[in-house]
């Protein structure tokens, strides 16, 4: 039953051998392949090299090498489920006893009852084979970060496929949320121009006055307050690819500026009339209409058309069908690596409620929810209260899916000004949007903070 799984027993001291003899005699006559590493750094070559389900700890009472060193490397493995071996006699640290209720399977004390220890492995094994699929290769190969299978993400990595390897401008839309500038990293990564820079600008977070001296430089002395020269980000990009967002917030008269640059590709510093070519691909995102932007006259068409080459809609969160849970698995895993939780995964409950969720946020607050409930949460799986997503009793007159949407986008927007006490600065900072667009979407959603908060 179990000739096909490979085992480290781990010891951060060498272990004493008649304990490693009969281990290796007993798990060999039980189909289970033994492998031994002397410390974690040896052990992670032997996971390197040989995957393995079941991993045996030795934590001996003297050992040099910290816990939260051991600690750091299980979690770095979430995909082994660890077994600690005790020294007999030795009385755990509160710290240790911390360890072995959170991040162990299960411990066995010295001398060992072997046929319960390969009960618990065998009954390991058995739990390993009921988690999930792991993700797909797509989801964590270095050139391709973008996570899901739904058919609508399918569509969206077949389409990126195509537009990643021309040099044309590419232009993505998609709402607040939904990772347009990871999917722009993803098009730069995965063309010709990998080898170059990728640099990212929020063109609603540039104040206006500062705007073309940030995209384009400036010469020392070109205006007050200019003590040196100034490299802007375009020039910065050169050999690579600069990625623009919101730039359905760039001013009018800037517009010209870029749309002289995609014409030319020249520019001039401010201050400077020297004309300098620069070699970037541009790379554009927004979540508001630009085709009404330019009927309304808000955007130039000569510079949509310029962008509009080639596009990339990102869909929501809530039409990626099956990615959900996916996508919270692995941001949970994420953040498990990265600091100490109690939290070992989602219940059921949390994972449905995750699953009936509209996400008005999209993945943004699919990240932004799952971190601080990771951090706060108190229990061995997340609840729906742990992530907010408490049951929320709608208005019994029917919604169009627009207004549903509104209202969701404005009870979000109430909520953060509420929690940043209606600092506008720091609420956009958290929605992950510029202030611009969070004064336009307060204004077109009637949220109503104090007069005077803003």
């Amino acid at each position: 039953m179990f000739s096909d799984t490979s085992i480290v027993r781990h010891t951060l001291l060498l272990a004493p051998e008649d304990v490693s003899g009969v281990c290796a005699r007993a798990l060999t006559a039980a189909g289970w392949e033994l492998s031994t590493a002397r410390d974690l750094r040896s052990a992670g070559q032997t996971i390197a090299q040989h995957p393995l389900t079941v991993g045996l700890t030795f934590l001996d009472p003297h050992h040099e090498e910290p816990d939260s060193a051991l600690e750091a490397f299980i979690l770095d493995h979430p995909d082994v489920e660890w077994i600690a071996l005790l020294a007999p006699g030795s009385m755990p640290s509160q710290y240790r006893r911390r360890l072995l209720t959170t991040v162990f399977y299960d411990y066995h004390t010295l001398p060992l009852d072997l046929t319960r220890l390969l009960f618990t492995m065998g009954h390991a094994y058995g739990k390993l084979q009921l988690k999930d699929e792991p993700l797909l290769a797509a989801d964590t190969e270095p050139n391709h970060k973008m996570i899901g299978v739904s058919p609508a993400m399918q569509s969206f990595s077949r389409a990126l496929a195509k537009v990643a390897p021309v040099g044309a401008p590419v232009l993505i839309t998609g709402e607040n949320g939904t990772g347009k500038e990871l999917a722009a990293e993803t098009v730069h990564r995965l063309s010709t121009r990998a080898p170059g820079p990728f640099v990212a600008v929020n063109c609603g977070a540039l104040p206006a006055h500062l705007v073309q001296s940030e995209l384009f430089g400036h010469e020392k002395g070109a205006f007050t307050g200019a003590h040196r020269r100034k490299v802007g980000w375009v020039e910065a990009a050169h050999g690579g690819s600069i990625f623009l967002d919101e730039i359905g917030d760039l001013p009018l008269d800037l517009q010209v500026n870029l749309l002289r640059f995609l014409q030319d590709s020249i520019i001039e510093r401010i201050g400077s009339t020297t004309r300098i070519p620069v070699d970037v691909r541009i790379l554009a995102a927004t979540h508001i209409d630009l085709e009404e932007a330019v009927a309304k006259g808000r955007f130039r068409e000569d510079l949509y058309y310029r962008l509009n080459v080639l596009r990339l809609e990102l869909p929501p969160l809530r039409e990626r069908s099956g990615d959900i849970e996916r996508l919270a698995r692995f941001y949970f895993v994420q953040f498990s690596r990265q600091t100490n939780i109690k939290a070992q995964g989602f219940s059921q409950r949390a994972l449905r409620a995750m699953n009936e969720y509209h996400w008005p946020g999209n993945v943004r607050e699919l990240i932004n929810r799952i971190q601080r409930a990771a951090v706060m949460s108190e229990n061995r799986l997340l609840t729906p209260l742990d992530l907010g997503l408490e049951p929320v009793t709608l208005p019994s007159s029917s919604l169009t899916l627009q207004s549903a949407r509104e209202q969701a986008d404005a009870g979000l927007i109430q909520q953060t000004l509420h929690r940043t006490q209606y600092n506008v600065s720091r609420a956009a900072r958290e929605l992950g949007i510029s202030r611009a667009t969070l004064y336009r979407l307060i204004s077109k959603l009637k949220v109503s903070p104090p007069a005077d908060c803003l």
